[in-house]
């Protein structure tokens, strides 16, 4: 068959035979051109996507350039060029430059987005990539999981880049070693903006990951330098490495909520790092496991992560450990840290009866900690005799155990010149050896491309008052516009007949001295949809008028996966009569979906057949579950047929933190009695990892049942009044600790701040 060349083809041999000599730029404006354009690429050549929207468009770039000649992929104007829908960009070749591509509104249909191989025989080798942005380009299905950058080969460069927002479960960028032609690879990942990603509740949220358990005893030599993780707060592992000889340098670390995690591989080097935490709860350091480790000249503020996020990990190993456990500690060199107002350094963390073997050969010196106040700094779980510890110095006395290699000095603190607070002995400041100019937002990723905040605060717009009436608030919902306050300016009566979603952060407020009462006549009266958050404040709902079957609800989450995290404030409010049937809600959420924060206060809950809020729709036990905070202050809790509060986190995995509870001051009466209880409890925790419950009543209640598994979990348990002995159950292999309780009735009971339990002063219909 005779070889017939397009139209495109002819013009694009045209273009080039008429280029001057070293300029071999092609501008293509559909996929054929650009397939066309790179089976004519030599080195030298440039490829140019037009200005616009390719959508759903599966690149791939291969070819072989020169050391002096790549081949480039680039756009005509960066900014301008996006690449949507279901689009993805395959690498394979020698020495080709990607510069200036934008992903966003879509998400990879395979598993990678931008992949430095065509194939697993086809991979990339001395290639780049350069200033391009993935943004919120994430699957739909929070458990579904992707990479968003893949490296294979040998000698790649990724630097300059922008990644922000992977709403997903996967890595967002990922070095591999699956073949021998990725093991030894010589990658550079560096000045990188990875920009904030949200806690997953899931393992599976880390930001950067080199290597894999299986491929852990291989040598990377992969190179990460002079990144900017900025609130990276996917899961414990911000950086989880897994294979031997990687470098980690002069990366900052912004309000990351865990740590950079040496699990898996030898020789790792951790140098001249900085931790930012800024007193953000949950912000840790460095984690330190198996063996010829280095961690040196690194610096952490204001870390306040407990545990494995700790500003200073260092864990205790499994015997004969498998691949995907944790290796000894051993020959492990920590030396010429500085830590200022940082709250934990764990020594042999993880220790149980698996994690048995304690660090050897390893040695702990010239350490420097400043702390604010006297503090028990450093925990320790096991048998330290393996660490020598010399010339370490701190301000306060840190462990009566420590009986040597650790000095108390007076210090004080001054700048340095890129801002950091050091310590200072007299005269003398004590720092680690940093880059001459640390990473910032504005040095890092792409310079053309915005870092603005994407998440819109609750309150941020403007302020509409809403007449009662009949689906008016529904029209003010349908019309309003991110951080918006809708202000309802009757004490009288605001009917919902349709369902109005709430689809971006939304406030809907009482106007002051004013009692708006709420009905609706759908299964619900709001649903929080993907990228919606609510915040209620001074109003009152009664469920006369919704529908008369069961399963009812106040607040629902969207019944599909959210990819977003949500946060729900109730404050000041009264809810009565959930009752028209049963399983009436209050809050009802469903599976793959996650709030950041749910807060009750002030608040008064009366005559509901079902629960206040079962979070509790994850159970598969892989260590999944459905609220990070919940917090309870000051409300009032009568006549619930259901729990006021089931929270569940199942399974074993140890890569996330929460969820956490904080109640106080609150009541309940008649809790619990209903017969489709499932839970028999007032009360029902499962695997909740900081439980704070404290200065508060039940009369005549189901039970408090608490099953506590997984990572030493914090229980304060203080000053309850019950109505009756052993109301209080606790199940589990975790230790927990019960403080002072009431069991005799009291008139004004009083809480250890001296507040009376129980008073408040909602609004009232």
């Amino acid at each position: 068959m005779r070889n017939i060349l397009s139209i495109h083809t002819l013009l694009i041999l045209l273009f080039f035979s008429c280029q001057p000599q070293g300029e071999k730029q092609t501008l293509v404006h559909t996929l054929e051109e650009y397939n066309q354009a790179v089976n004519l690429a030599k080195p030298g050549s440039t490829i140019v996507l037009a200005n616009g929207v390719w959508k759903n468009a599966e690149l791939l770039f291969e070819g072989k350039g020169m050391a002096e000649a790549p081949i480039t992929l680039t756009v005509e104007e960066k900014g301008k060029v996006t690449l949507e829908g279901q689009s993805y960009l395959q690498i394979a070749g020698e020495y080709l430059h990607v510069d200036g591509l934008v992903f966003k509104n879509g998400y990879t249909p395979t598993n990678e987005v931008i992949s430095f191989r065509k194939n697993n025989k086809e991979l990339a080798y001395n290639s780049r990539l350069s200033e391009c942005v993935i943004d919120n380009y994430s699957n739909p299905e929070r458990h579904e999981q992707d990479s968003w950058v893949a490296l294979y080969g040998k000698n790649n460069r990724v630097d300059h880049n922008h990644f922000e927002g992977k709403g997903n479960r996967g890595v967002t960028l990922i070095v591999r070693l699956n073949t021998n032609e990725s093991i030894e690879n010589n990658h550079i990942i560096e000045a990188n903006y990875f920009g904030p990603r949200q806690n997953l509740g899931s393992n599976g949220g880390e930001t950067l990951r080199v290597g894999t358990s299986h491929y852990s005893m291989e040598k990377s030599n992969t190179l990460v330098q002079g990144n900017y993780f900025d609130r990276c707060d996917g899961e414990h592992e911000i950086i989880s490495n897994k294979c031997d000889q990687t470098t980690y340098k002069n990366n900052v670390f912004f309000e990351s909520i865990g740590t950079l995690t040496m699990r898996h591989g030898d020789e790792t080097l951790v140098e001249g790092n900085v931790f930012l935490g800024n007193r953000k709860r949950n912000t840790g350091g460095i984690r330190v496991i198996n063996g010829q480790q280095t961690v040196r000249n690194n610096y952490g503020y204001g870390l306040t992560g407990y545990r494995f996020r700790g500003a200073l990990v260092v864990m205790n190993g499994v015997p004969n450990s498998p691949l995907n456990r944790y290796f000894q500690v051993e020959d492990a060199i920590i030396e010429n840290n500085v830590f200022v107002d940082s709250d934990h350094v764990q020594l042999c963390a993880g220790s149980d009866v698996e994690r048995s073997a304690t660090p050897i050969n390893s040695t702990f010196k010239n350490n420097t900690f400043y702390l604010e106040k006297p503090s028990k700094l450093v925990t320790i779980y096991d048998d330290i005799s393996g660490i020598a510890f010399e010339n370490n110095l701190t301000n306060h006395p840190i462990n009566k155990t420590l009986t040597s290699g650790f000095e108390v000095e007076n210090m004080s603190l001054t700048k340095d010149k890129n801002g950091l607070l050091m310590p200072m002995t007299g005269e003398k400041v004590i720092a680690p050896a940093l880059a001459d100019e640390i990473p910032t937002k504005e040095n890092t990723g792409a310079a053309w491309y915005s870092k603005a905040d994407k998440r819109i605060a609750f309150e941020s717009g403007k302020t509409t008052t809403v007449a009662a009436g009949v689906n008016t608030l529904f029209d003010a919902i349908k019309n309003s516009q991110p951080g918006d306050i809708l202000e309802l300016k009757d004490s009288k009566r605001y009917e919902l007949t349709k369902l109005p979603l709430i689809q971006h952060p939304l406030t809907i407020q009482a106007s002051e001295g004013k009692t708006p009462l709420i009905l609706w006549e759908k299964k619900a009266a709001f649903d929080i949809v993907n990228g919606g958050e609510l915040r209620l404040k001074g109003l009152n709902f009664d469920g006369e008028n919704a529908p008369d079957g069961s399963g009812n609800a106040v607040i629902r989450t969207s019944k599909y996966s959210m990819n977003k995290n949500y946060s729900l404030r109730i404050e000041n409010c009264a809810f009565d009569n959930l009752d028209v049937n049963h399983s009436f809600d209050v809050i009802r959420i469903y599976k793959n979906t996650f709030a950041d924060e749910i807060h009750i206060s002030n608040s008064t809950f009366n005559n509901i057949t079902g629960h206040v809020m079962a979070l509790d729709k994850e159970t598969d036990d892989v260590g999944i579950y459905n609220a990070e905070f919940v917090t309870l202050h000051n409300n009032i809790f009568t006549n619930i047929g259901g729990a006021v509060l089931s929270l569940h986190r199942g399974g074993k995995d140890e890569s996330t933190f929460g969820p956490f509870l904080d109640m106080d001051h609150c009541t309940f009466e008649n809790i619990g009695f209903d017969s489709r209880n499932k839970y028999k409890a007032a009360i029902n925790l499962y695997g909740v990892q900081d439980i704070q419950m404290k200065n508060s009543i039940f009369k005549k209640t189901k039970k408090i049942q608490m099953h506590l598994v997984v990572g030493e979990p914090i229980v304060k348990v203080d000053h309850l009044q019950l109505d009756q002995k052993n109301l209080i159950k606790v199940s589990g292999d975790q230790k927990y600790s019960i403080g002072k309780l009431f069991t005799s009735p009291r008139v004004t009971p009083k809480g250890t701040d001296g507040k009376v339990i129980g008073r408040i002063n909602p609004t009232k219909k």
